[in-house]
């Protein structure tokens, strides 16, 4: 972990950098192109103490981390809006991970077995409900993974009431979840879909 020089007492350790990335599933990809800052945000998914990212084999900025650029991968989850009775002590509770490093291209006979675990990480069951990766399909992806090392990460949390105070204080939750799916096909809702919306 890298140590924080700002309230130390927000940071956090390996198992929060697990959680985050297991319910943010949007990350920021970061790093320098060109002699100029990129960033992107991706789907992003935890494969025990590494990250799993994809995208097009076409994608410049990938196949330039592919290569070996140095990069940084953030998630961030708000948990709510935490309110004062002074807006300099308004807040936020949240979650958060950054971990930094050199991206891995996973290819071969672990790509497919990988694909699949990234779905899963999004869609539990999916996976088993889709065909196999095609070739074709395989050869157009570039999947790397990113080693969550010590020494190459940083979490943060903050949770909690606001400060008290003579006016009305208190805390806001924010929640995300799935809605009713949209869709023209005749088929049934697959199982999988259907878990996601009535969780």
């Amino acid at each position: 972990m890298s140590r924080l020089t700002r309230k130390p007492d927000r940071g956090q350790d390996l198992a929060l950098v697990h959680e985050v990335f297991d319910t943010a599933m949007v990350a920021t990809v970061s790093t320098v192109l060109d002699d100029e800052p990129w960033a992107v945000p991706m789907l992003v998914a935890r494969e025990g103490d590494r990250l799993l990212l994809h995208g097009s084999t076409g994608a410049g900025a990938l196949r330039h981390v592919a290569a070996g650029a140095k990069v940084c991968v953030s998630a961030f989850v708000f948990d709510a809006l935490v309110i004062a009775e002074r807006q300099f002590d308004h807040s936020a509770n949240y979650r958060s991970a950054v971990v930094r490093g050199v991206c891995r291209v996973v290819d071969g006979d672990e790509a497919p077995g990988l694909l699949d675990r990234f779905t899963e990480a999004l869609i539990p069951g999916r996976a088993a409900e889709c065909p196999p990766h095609s070739a074709k399909e395989l050869a157009s992806t570039l999947l790397l993974e990113v080693p969550i090392v010590d020494g190459q990460w940083v979490a943060k949390a903050r949770s909690g009431p606001a400060s008290e105070g003579a006016a009305w204080t208190g805390v806001v939750p924010v929640s995300t979840r799935y809605g009713a799916p949209v869709s023209d096909s005749p088929l049934p809702v697959p199982p999988s879909v259907q878990r996601l919306i009535d969780r």
